[in-house]
């Protein structure tokens, strides 16, 4: 059965709770001061249920003071039904409800006249007329304007049916999207324990499923689901929800919070935006400080403008918002803001990049432009280019963006058969990128081929630290889409790269010189000896290593293999007589010094031939 969400909006004390009621028999004020005072305080909500449909009811706040809990309910909302008093007419709460309303780009609606009991004919043309100039250049232009009264119950069943059109004809949220539920109650009940309520923006969950609860950072499991006093298996995108949590405790969570899937969404204090400015409200200078509602959170914060000193009355700018607190946003998330001081709401805008370059430098007009206007696959190539050398993960990107997951790989998949960019294993970099790095890395290697001519490669590790990639790890993903690279276990090295052969004099004197039983010559005097540097000499000793003529023992102590194989002999002898041995039994039977003999026990000890135990060594019994 479809799913959608009203809103209602309009003046306090105009009876948007009253003709809920009247409309579901439900009352919305659920506090006891709401109840008192004869108003509603805090978010109030009911639903009307037709054969083919279910309309969840938003009941919002119209006190001045209490916009913040209006715009707490007003998030996720399908279509906004505004109240107005025909005995007052449009107030200024009702500007700015409708006002809040547009700039969250809600796109349909209808307007319930109000307490037309109260009134004769002609002020009821006259309240129509004054609302009908009051939505001119909104949403609700065209709106049906229904006359009612909650109080007498007159067209309240013309407003349920215009409702039930009304809604028929809204989209259905998608349900292919990341699961995210904006938390906007939490509470306790007895034999369930801590309970959430929310709109559901994207995606769907079920009973059992993993979550987590950020910015909090909770992990726990979903007990249970209900919508409009039914339990449910599945809750989708579209529907008023409340979740049971397991583990939780009601004081850890908030409203604001959002339940959502694991490691998919960052909460972020740092956002790139696009806004436009009410045309009724003072200029905005950069840098001003604000109040900031996105979904059900509010904090505060500054915005800065981009390349601006400040933005008049009906004016778009790009920006950035800083907060004092983390939120949860994704790209295309639409905001309000307030004034500091005194409250009053000056626009809104859409989100382009919640977690965006830091550096003024990195940041290029025409990405703003693509990221506010331009198609998934350009919106999401900027994003990519921007992560740089750190490219982006698919997880991450999925979290990054309001969209469809199967849209979001079209997107890609579109953006790899241009050649825009690069996939290695599950990550993603920009092809810019790749052609920056592999110029990088080819013209690094021909240097270090040239002062290196008897190395065959360089290790991974070496070649990060030395092009300063050491804060960008993942860049070396890149490497086997290098064609002129040759990537062996952890040795990079040009393909076309030529080791210079060792001089067969050299290294049969080197061999020669490591001929001395168990006590041959360190590297530093072996290098001294044959007058090369220590490094050139290491060059050599690994290249006779690989021919499988000398052994190395440790980076200063190298053996011939004869002297090596005559060791093990030696040791296979020993063990058959006795079960251990102590290094002062080892040095005798190597008729050498005890810094050798410990060099040779720790290496065998490595190669797992030998096994220390305290201070003695036993035989590593062999297949």
């Amino acid at each position: 059965m479809k799913k959608v969400i009203l809103g209602t909006a309009g003046h306090i004390d105009h009876g948007k709770s009253a003709i809920v009621k009247a409309l579901t028999g439900i009352d919305p004020d659920r506090l006891k001061e709401e109840k008192e005072r004869g108003i509603t305080i805090d978010l109030g909500f009911a639903n009307i249920k037709y054969p083919d449909l279910i309309v969840g009811i938003v009941d919002v706040p119209g006190h001045e003071r209490l916009i913040k809990n209006m715009l707490a309910g007003v998030g996720g909302i399908d279509i906004v039904m505004l109240v107005v008093a025909a005995d007052e007419g449009v107030m200024p709460q009702t500007k700015e409800h409708l006002a809040i309303c547009d700039l969250l780009k809600i796109k349909s609606g209808l307007i319930a006249l109000n307490k037309v009991d109260l009134v004769d004919e002609e002020t009821v043309e006259l309240a129509k007329e004054d609302v009908k100039e009051a939505v001119k250049g909104t949403f609700l232009e065209n709106a049906q304007i229904i006359p009612v009264s909650a109080r007498s119950g007159y067209n309240i069943e013309l407003l349920k049916e215009k409702i039930r059109e009304l809604a028929l004809s809204v989209e259905e949220k998608s349900t292919g999207g990341i699961f995210r539920m904006p938390i906007d109650r939490v509470f306790t009940l007895k034999g369930f324990g801590t309970v959430v309520t929310g709109t559901v923006l994207s995606g769907k969950i079920s009973v059992d499923s993993s979550v987590e609860i950020i910015p909090a950072g909770i992990s726990s499991k979903i007990r249970g689901l209900q919508s409009h006093g039914q339990r449910l298996n599945e809750a989708y995108a579209g529907q008023r929800v409340g979740i049971n949590l397991q583990g939780v405790s009601k004081e850890d969570l908030k409203r604001g919070d959002v339940v959502t899937i694991p490691k998919k969404l960052k909460p972020t204090t740092f956002l790139e935006v696009k806004i436009k400015l009410l045309k009724d409200v003072s200029p905005l200078k950069n840098g001003a400080p604000i109040h900031f509602y996105l979904n059900t959170s509010e904090t505060v914060g500054r915005i800065k403008l981009f390349n601006k000193a400040e933005i008049l009355p009906e004016e778009e700018a790009f920006a950035y918002v800083k907060l004092q607190e983390p939120i949860v946003a994704m790209a295309q998330d639409k905001f309000i803001f307030r004034r500091f001081s005194p409250l009053e709401t000056l626009g809104g805008g859409i989100v382009l990049d919640p977690q965006p370059p830091r550096k003024k430098k990195e940041i290029q007009p025409e990405h703003l432009e693509l990221l506010s206007g331009g198609k998934l696959s350009e919106k999401i190539e900027v994003k990519i280019k921007r992560k740089a050398f750190s490219g982006i993960s698919m997880s991450e990107l999925e979290g990054w963006i309001n969209a469809d997951l199967k849209e979001i790989k079209k997107a890609i998949d579109e953006l790899l058969e241009k050649r825009k960019i690069i996939k290695t294993e599950n990550h993603l970099f920009h092809t810019d990128v790749f052609n920056s790095f592999k110029s990088s890395i080819l013209n690094f290697l021909k240097e270090f081929h040239r002062v290196n001519p008897l190395k065959e490669g360089l290790p991974k590790e070496e070649l990060k630290t030395k092009l300063s990639f050491d804060r960008f790890p993942e860049v070396l993903m890149l490497l086997p889409y290098i064609e002129d690279i040759s990537v062996q276990g952890n040795t990079v090295k040009l393909k076309s790269a030529q080791r210079e052969e060792i001089d067969p004099e050299l290294e049969e004197r080197i061999i020669k010189e490591l001929q001395r039983d168990f006590q041959p010559p360190l590297k530093e005097e072996l290098a001294q000896k044959l007058s090369i540097s220590e490094s050139k000499l290491s060059d050599i000793l690994k290249i006779i290593v690989k021919k499988g003529k000398i052994v190395r023992i440790n980076d200063s102590l190298y053996l011939p293999v004869e002297s090596y194989n005559k060791m093990l002999e030696l040791l296979k002898d020993f063990f058959s007589k006795k079960n251990e041995m102590t290094v002062s039994e080892f040095r005798t039977l190597l008729n050498t010094t005890r810094r050798y003999a410990i060099a040779y026990l720790e290496h065998l000890d490595s190669h797992k031939i030998t096994l220390r135990i305290g201070e003695i060594r036993k035989m590593v019994k062999r297949g």
